[in-house]
């Protein structure tokens, strides 16, 4: 992350100067939204987005033979992203969130410089939720290795309100927890203890869910740290976030009541696995995911 700010993560930043550059393309308002992850994580932006824009069709991408990104390189973050991206518009996106916060905070600034649709992560809406909702000026953050090691939440919560202290907590073994779907078992209710008495020493009275995994444990967090402590969901703030950004391109989808084909799902492997997991947690009829072969994008 060096040399990187911010307003790096702020999306309108990010797109809005090419906005001119952009206006010599044309974007269907009709066409999906491309979200993609390391693998189930990601589905809880997909289902704030459900809620918050339900006339929008996406198309989902879960790298599931390659997770989890947390442990890996920021090199090979940036290319599995573009892998991933050029997957997504061969299916005429018109959008692109990443709704993984290592690739989001490794990947985010290249993807958005490459690509004339606009491109979000889940950081900076998290970012500034926090802010916003801290009383005492004392944020926590939950997430990868890679999500902690990048430093970036400090970098844009500080930036944002530079007299907030921010303290960051790896939680390695939450995304494989949540991928075997331990959502509420003794194991999850023991490691969530370990890692968060740390969090609970230093007084936060705000903890951003740094990882889009981490929602599908919120009850297990919250009952660990306490009442008095605000849980910060990315996933809703991005799906607010890319509300906005849609309606100010003039690219919401203006409903027109054909649902074939709305919510399209694909992963690199495990596909019954996937499948089973986002039927569990996504308020939508019986759906189906196709693994695809990303190493060839």
């Amino acid at each position: 992350m060096d040399g990187e700010t911010f307003d790096e993560q702020d999306p309108v930043k990010l797109y809005v100067p090419k906005r001119e550059r952009r206006e010599k393309f044309t974007i269907d308002a009709h066409a999906p939204i491309g979200v993609f992850d390391s693998g189930v994580g990601g589905l809880t932006v997909v289902r704030e987005l459900m809620r918050q824009i339900p006339d929008e069709r996406m198309v989902y991408f879960g790298d599931t033979a390659r997770l989890p990104y947390g442990a890996k390189s920021r090199d090979t973050i940036i290319r599995f992203s573009r892998q991933i991206v050029r997957f997504l518009k061969t299916k005429g996106v018109k959008a692109i969130v990443i709704a993984c916060n290592t690739a989001s905070s490794h990947a985010l600034k290249t993807l958005a410089e490459e690509n004339e649709i606009p491109v979000i992560g889940v950081i900076y809406a998290g970012a500034l939720s926090a802010v916003r909702a801290t009383k005492n000026g004392r944020i926590g953050v939950i997430g990868t290795r890679g999500t902690v090691n990048s430093e970036i939440y400090p970098k844009v919560i500080q930036s944002i309100s530079p007299g907030i202290r921010v303290f960051q907590k790896a939680c390695p073994m939450f995304v494989p927890l949540v991928e075997e779907g331990l959502l509420h078992d003794s194991v999850t209710d023991e490691m969530a203890a370990r890692y968060l008495q740390e969090l609970k020493e230093k007084y936060v009275d705000t903890l951003v869910l740094g990882c889009t995994h981490y929602p599908l444990l919120r009850s297990t967090i919250g009952r660990v740290m306490g009442e008095e402590v605000t849980l910060v969901n990315p996933a809703y703030e991005t799906a607010l976030e890319l509300r906005d950004i849609l309606a100010r391109e003039k690219l919401l989808n203006p409903g027109d009541g054909n649902m074939e084909g709305k919510y399209r799902f694909y992963v690199s492997d495990l596909a019954e696995n996937f499948r089973d997991f986002a039927n569990s947690i996504l308020p939508t009829e019986h759906l189906e995911a196709k693994k695809i072969e990303i190493e060839e994008y």
